[in-house]
């Protein structure tokens, strides 16, 4: 499935705008034309639905990808993973569960985002110089035991690599820890589970879908008012950005003196400017 769905555009730094417009272009699917999709999958396997089914829901990926963007990771590769996890969605998604497809493939594109930041942030974290990654290399073979390190051996370890000597414990610590797996074992009890994060890192109180259509609705909104302040001519344009948009607000008597007019006149230039904003927005929202 991976083959036949491959991505139209590969995540490059160079690309990554393009990339970024293009899915937003992507046509949104109505809750019957998603169904119709996922059912000439499932029973046709008509990977042409499903691809369609991939297509329109990248915008969601980019969405919760930038929830990530603090752990110093690169993004087109944040987004690469989210749309793993997508593409795993839409192969298990069922038609017949009476949810949205963003709503269930939600935890698949987190599932596939945690697994890479968890396999990537360490190193960035602390495997930063030349020293620190030989340490992270020569750790276990220096330790003479399974156990912890006493403190002579870390002083020795620290003073033999040239590192600090809470380089030493941060690495003993990472080294000694054990991944968990992000979902939870069919095995274990509910009770057991809890401690994997597939239970506990979920967004309670709303329908992704929603969240996605209400971010995607804001962001068209600001576009059209960016285009519509761009029509403006520079005097109107000068005249809301200083009565609305300044630090320091400008009376209207201030810009009549700017432009040697009547306040009044300010004041009729200010409205007719709103209105064309308003038709703007309207007109295209």
């Amino acid at each position: 499935m991976s083959n036949a769905l491959a991505l139209p555009v590969n995540l490059s730094v160079g690309t990554f705008d393009a990339y970024l417009n293009l899915v937003r272009q992507m046509p949104r699917l109505t809750s019957d034309q998603e169904r119709e999709l996922t059912l000439r999958f499932r029973d046709e396997g008509d990977v042409e639905a499903a691809r369609e089914l991939v297509m329109s829901n990248l915008r969601f990926v980019v969405h919760v990808a930038r929830g990530y963007s603090g752990y110093g990771l690169s993004m087109p590769d944040i987004i690469q993973e989210g749309n793993i996890g997508l593409m795993k969605a839409v192969k298990r998604f069922d038609p017949d569960v009476g949810v949205r497809l963003v709503s269930f493939a939600v935890h698949w594109i987190k599932a596939e985002i945690h697994e890479y930041v968890i396999k990537n942030w360490g190193i960035v974290k602390v495997a930063t110089t030349k020293a620190q990654r030989k340490l992270f290399f020569n750790l276990r073979k220096s330790k003479h035991d399974i156990g912890w390190l006493s403190n002579d051996e870390a002083m020795a370890i620290a003073e033999n690599l040239n590192v600090e000597l809470s380089d030493v414990y941060e690495m003993e610590k990472r080294l000694g820890s054990q991944d968990m797996s992000f979902d939870m074992p069919t095995d274990e009890s509910a009770e057991e589970g809890f401690a994997y994060p597939s239970n506990y890192l979920q967004q309670h109180g709303a329908d992704p879908s929603d969240l996605l259509e209400n971010a995607d609705w804001e962001e068209h909104g600001q576009d059209l008012l960016t285009e519509a302040l761009a029509s403006l001519d520079a005097r109107s344009l000068d005249i809301l950005s200083s009565r609305w948009l300044a630090d320091k607000k400008a009376t209207l008597h201030e810009l009549a003196e700017r432009y040697n007019v009547s306040a009044e006149r300010i004041r009729q230039l200010e409205q007719n400017a709103m209105k064309k904003l308003k038709a703007a927005v309207v007109l295209e929202a």
